[in-house]
């Protein structure tokens, strides 16, 4: 279960970010030298200025043109160096960065791909997308940009109010007191502008919402004689768009003389409080000079660093994110020594099973466990080889979430479930896998070819392989009406296909894998009569000789099975064949006739 998001710090999660990204942490002091350097560099410039004023030309009878040159040719040489230095360490912090974020991407799809269903369930699959794409993508953007700027402008501005000090206190504290200010009220003004700017991409997007509206729709329109209503809409959203625009572009002409105006006051304070001092308090003509030169260098990068620390906050909030993601428990775990299941078909234990889902605020979060209301309540069941079993129940009865159990997509938090006499827990993966498949209600279909997708539930399948489980399970017919048979493409997650090909296709993906177990989350879409006779007998087909565990919705399912377990309430309250349990006058009864009645007045 993740840490709440406000758990660390900004500088913890930074220091946690740079402990995740080795890349990246490696090397970074060289990085900060060479940056350093390229900084240093362009504070040479101001100091041969005031060198070449105080000793070549001021309070001499002739000008020293060669130590003058000489200033110059050093300015030069130190800005070209400054240059390349400055250019290295872009260089190295953008590509180490760049590489850190490619290997902190790739761990984090890993991570998710391994997490626990109790923190993988529906209601998070969005975010952690989200985690792996626009905040790792929020990284990239600061990096680009935001990380340069604290490593070059940064060090900058640190050495040149070094260098001010140095050359007098009281100059450098005048500056910097200007400068601070300044900061705060760019950094006002530049939030009002971006709220101002989201107001203007709100306002144009409802234009172009109306405006869409009125073409799109401009037959309906017509016919109801509607053209003005929906032209005083559009017209509205129109100057509501303009009116937006203009306030933004107003902010902005007030904002970007704001640093000009403080750059002149600051320059002329400096001038005037130079003056003063003069010679006499041994501040001279070229170091007044030089100081003017490193107060301009000093306030360049403020306005940018407004900027830069909102995109800093935004970063360090989605690296806070990723690390909440990392931090979830990986599961289920693996066995240490795991132990193989008994070969041919095997019973299946559920035992005194309980389950609940973590991290859903909403589902009844008891603090005192860490979990939310029970799903599925000490439930224990025995399913002989071989045995076609359904489980039936209301929405959110837990039948669903059993057959993921004994699937073992997630582990119980009480209880236990055995195959063959192995408990769960201690059976290798691979092998689990191979002799037990689900059939999800909505099956995950890839944008390939129904061979490709058939041929992924085992690689070393042959297409001769599909072709025989084509024909073992029926759906010959089905197959060859398709536009290009087993080539056919099925689109993205399968669109190209209706619900029940789907399922279809699914059927034939676990036909080939061949397993001892299969769960079937039956789908709840309707399906065309053909479909659902293709689907019942491949399903009649593919269940012969082996163990099938039905989570059904409907039941006819349920009354063409061996067995019927029904839940209600996370609780097995029903157990027994389909005639005997309609003849009990139970829950099964009153499921069964409401399910008669719903399909007789459909």
């Amino acid at each position: 279960m993740t840490e709440p998001l406000g758990r660390f710090s900004a500088t913890d999660t930074i220091g946690r970010g740079l402990a995740e990204a080795p890349v990246l942490r490696q090397g970074l002091g060289v990085t900060w030298l060479f940056a350093a350097f390229g900084a240093g560099g362009r504070v040479v410039v101001p100091i041969v200025i005031q060198q070449a004023i105080d000793r070549g030309i001021l309070g001499r009878a002739d000008v020293r043109l060669r130590f003058v040159v000489g200033c110059a040719v050093i300015g030069v040489v130190a800005q070209l160096l400054a240059a390349i230095c400055q250019r290295t360490a872009i260089y190295r912090l953008g590509s180490r960065a760049e590489r850190a974020l490619a290997d902190l991407r790739a761990r984090l799809v890993e991570h998710i791909h391994g997490i626990s269903l109790a923190d993988h369930n529906d209601e998070q699959r969005g975010a952690l997308v989200a985690r792996a794409t626009s905040d790792i993508e929020t990284l990239t953007r600061f990096f680009q940009w935001g990380g340069l700027a604290w490593l070059i402008d940064g060090t900058l501005m640190v050495i040149v109010a070094a260098v001010m000090l140095a050359y007098n206190w009281l100059l450098a504290l005048i500056a910097i007191g200007i400068a601070v200010p300044l900061f705060f009220v760019l950094r006002t003004v530049q939030r009002h502008l971006g709220a101002a700017y989201g107001a203007a991409r709100e306002r144009n997007g409802e234009m172009l919402a109306n405006v869409s509206e009125l073409v799109t729709g401009a037959e309906t329109i017509r016919v109801y004689r509607a053209g003005g209503l929906f032209g005083s809409r559009a017209h509205t959203a129109v100057k509501r768009r303009a009116d937006a625009q203009i306030k933004a572009g107003i902010i902005g002409a007030f904002l970007f003389p704001l640093g000009e105006v403080f750059s002149v006051v600051t320059i002329a304070t400096i001038v005037a409080v130079g003056v003063a001092i003069g010679p006499g308090g041994g501040l001279t003509a070229g170091s007044l000079i030089g100081f003017i030169f490193l107060t301009y260098r000093f306030l360049e990068p403020i306005a940018e660093f407004t900027e830069v620390l909102d995109q800093t906050q935004t970063a360090v909030a989605g690296l806070r994110r990723v690390i909440g993601v990392l931090d979830m428990p990986v599961g289920p775990p693996r066995p240490e020594h795991p132990m193989a299941l008994p070969p041919g078909r095997f019973d299946i234990d559920i035992d005194d099973v309980t389950f609940a889902y973590r991290s859903r605020a909403d589902a009844g979060f008891d603090p005192s466990t860490g979990l939310d209301q029970v799903v599925l309540d000490h439930v224990s069941a025995h399913i002989e080889a071989g045995q076609q079993v359904a489980m039936v129940g209301e929405t959110g009865s837990g039948k669903t979430t059993l057959g993921r159990l004994i699937a073992r997509l997630a582990d119980p938090i009480a209880g236990t479930i055995r195959l063959g006499g192995v408990p769960l827990p201690l059976v290798d993966n691979a092998e689990l896998r191979h002799r037990l498949v689900v059939v999800a209600q909505e099956p995950f279909l890839f944008d390939r070819s129904i061979a490709d997708n058939v041929r992924f539930a085992r690689p070393d399948a042959t297409r001769g392989d599909v072709d025989e489980i084509v024909a073992r399970l029926g759906v010959s017919d089905w197959v060859q009406a398709l536009p290009d048979g087993l080539d056919t493409r099925v689109g993205e997650r399968g669109e190209s296909l209706s619900a029940g090909e789907r399922q279809l296709v699914a059927l034939l993906r676990a036909g080939v894998a061949d397993p001892d177990v299969l769960v079937l989350d039956e789908a709840t879409s309707s399906v065309d009569a053909l479909t659902e006779v293709r689907i019942s007998r491949a399903l009649e087909r593919l269940a012969a000789g082996r163990t099938t565990i039905a989570i059904a919705h409907r039941l006819s399912t349920a009354a063409r099975a061996d067995r019927v377990l029904v839940l209600e309430a996370g609780r097995l309250v029903e157990d027994g064949p389909h005639a005997e349990l309609v003849r009990a006058g139970g829950t099964y009864q009153r499921l069964y006739e409401a399910w008669l009645s719903a399909t007789t007045t459909a």
